[in-house]
């Protein structure tokens, strides 16, 4: 019994390490507002000396203006995270503005460390991510202004303006470095290329065809 209770004992206690590593630790001070120039390499950006912090550290502009959507898929992504606001190193959280054209894309893409929540401001988008595999559903729904959106950490999702007119949303996400994988810049214009014969496989096409569209990339 009591051999049972240790066993019991030690998996509970496997499994509360194995969480309190797979978040994010807590601040231990005030702020740590990321110093770009420093050469020490951390698991984020290393501190400033806080005596030579200054307001401008936690501050950025420029969000009121439109960004240029005149590219191939129509959209432009603004946003501000530790690499524009210092401030928000260690903080767990950021921020963009996401302008469309008139039937613009947010293409297919993933945040591995983040979750995400849209709000348009302006305009009506059509929303959606991707399940994990074996299922892959697809959850969609058009949004117009006001309406909010949730995109889980890690899947794939994408937005595409179904208006005549200009959209805009903001986004928040849970990590002041979230990260973006646009599955199609990763898959068809890795550097070196993927091997076409892998792409032929995985998509069950003609090799001419995945020549084609890495050409894109």
């Amino acid at each position: 019994m009591a051999f049972r209770f240790i066993l019991l004992s030690a998996g509970l206690l496997a499994l509360v390490f194995t969480a309190a590593l797979a978040s994010d630790s807590s601040p231990l001070q005030d702020f740590c507002v990321a110093d770009a120039s420093s050469q020490v390499v951390v698991n984020g950006l290393a501190c400033k000396d806080p005596k030579t912090v200054q307001a401008n550290d936690f501050s950025a502009s420029g969000l009121h203006m439109a960004g240029n959507t005149s590219n191939p898929v129509g959209s432009k992504v603004t946003p501000l995270t530790a690499a524009q606001i210092p401030g928000l190193n260690t903080l767990g959280i950021s921020l963009a503005r996401i302008d469309y054209a008139p039937w613009g894309i947010n293409p297919p893409h993933t945040h591995p460390r983040a979750s995400e929540i849209l709000l348009v401001l302006e305009g009506s988008l059509e929303v959606g991510f991707v399940t994990s595999n074996p299922e892959n559903r697809q959850i969609t729904k058009v949004l117009q202004k006001g309406d909010v959106f949730v995109f889980p950490v890690g899947l794939i999702h994408y937005q595409r303006n179904v208006g005549n007119g200009n959209a805009i949303a903001i986004a928040a996400l849970s990590s002041q470095n979230p990260g973006v994988i646009t599955i199609a810049n990763a898959v068809f214009g890795s550097k070196p290329d993927i091997a076409s014969d892998i792409l032929v496989k995985a998509f069950q096409v003609h090799k001419n065809v995945i020549a084609n569209v890495q050409s894109k990339f």
